[in-house]
């Protein structure tokens, strides 16, 4: 278990993401500082994670006190 949770949050976290969106993506590129195109990118990612990390760690702590209702 341990391994497939390893597995799944490194393969997560591995992968390069593009978290703009069309119309934000066109504004920035066409400001012509990739700077602020990179910061605007990482920024957008950090805001996205946090919702699943949440639900995430909702869903365990329901799965954990159903499994221990069980016992």
């Amino acid at each position: 278990m341990k391994k497939k949770i390893s597995f799944i949050l490194f393969s997560l976290f591995s992968i390069t993401f593009y978290g703009q969106c069309a119309m934000c993506k066109a504004v920035v590129e066409n400001s012509g500082n990739e700077k602020a195109a990179e910061s605007l990118n990482t920024g957008i990612m950090w805001l996205m994670v946090f919702p699943y990390i949440l639900v995430g760690g909702l869903l365990y702590a329901f799965y954990r006190y159903r499994k221990n209702q069980k016992n």
